[in-house]
């Protein structure tokens, strides 16, 4: 850990002197990561995949294509938890110890006090809170429009230009919060026994610390994100896992490990 000036919030001490170069750094890693051990994050990127492809086909044969841009929009609140297990998967690496998918699966359950379990109940109501305002939103300027919720054409018109504007202020703004919420206190739970709340305040103080580059992160993720679910979502196979690994060593950075 840097000597340089830092912000105490017990237990942990939180870096306040991140650089981008800290990220370049992390995401060398979190190739190094994925490189090392592919098949766990190939594992967890098809869950993702292939939630992706049910909701198209499905809302493609219900005539509703026009909903893949909110749940679309919606995947990366979900992404944090999906990631857990790549987190393990780093940890064991970093930490020298044997890889299983038992321990990999296993850290999905934390360390047996749920606390990760509670992150996953809060990823959840973000999730369903999202889609019942882009829910809302959608109603609102459908109507505005005059096209159904079944043709793409409504992203032409102006009503339909307004929604998408409108919805990405609102998603966008939603999608910050739960980043500023989950980027350290996840990686943090699967690391140590603390509390999700502890946790929670660990990765909002990391954030209000470290202002530019965690929103160069979320940046970044959100970018890489979108363009890797355009080919039929089949871009995450590469993206997500190094994403996952990627923070790990962002959270080994940013967090003292004097108090593991």
């Amino acid at each position: 850990m840097s000597t340089a000036k830092q912000a105490l919030i017990a237990p942990a001490t939180v870096a306040s002197d991140l650089k981008v170069s800290d990220l370049r750094a992390a995401l060398t890693a979190g190739w190094s990561d994925f490189k090392a051990y592919p098949i766990f994050g190939l594992f967890f990127a098809a869950i993702y995949v292939v939630a992706g492809l049910f909701l198209y086909f499905a809302l493609f044969e219900r005539g509703e294509i026009a909903w893949l841009v909110p749940l679309a929009a919606s995947f990366p609140l979900l992404a944090p938890f999906v990631a857990v297990g790549l987190y393990e998967v780093s940890r064991r690496r970093e930490a020298g110890t044997l890889m299983s998918w038992r321990a990999v699966l296993g850290a999905l359950r934390g360390r047996g006090d749920e606390q990760i379990l509670s992150m996953g109940v809060i990823l959840f109501v973000a999730f369903a809170f999202w889609l019942m305002v882009a829910h809302g939103i959608f109603a609102i300027f459908l109507a505005e429009s005059g096209i159904g919720s079944e043709s793409l054409e409504l992203f032409r018109t102006t009503a339909g230009i307004a929604m998408l504007v409108v919805g990405s202020i609102v998603g966008a703004l939603m999608a910050l919060v739960f980043y500023a919420i989950t980027v350290i206190s996840l990686p943090m739970l699967v690391d140590r026994e603390v509390d999700f709340i502890t946790a929670i305040i660990v990765s909002l103080a990391t954030v209000r610390s470290n202002k530019l580059v965690m929103l160069i992160w979320a940046a970044l993720i959100a970018i890489v994100l979108f363009v890797a679910m355009l080919p039929l979502f089949l871009g995450l196979f590469i993206v997500l896992p190094v994403l996952g690994h990627t923070t790990w060593h962002l959270y080994r950075r940013s967090v003292s490990q004097s108090a593991s």
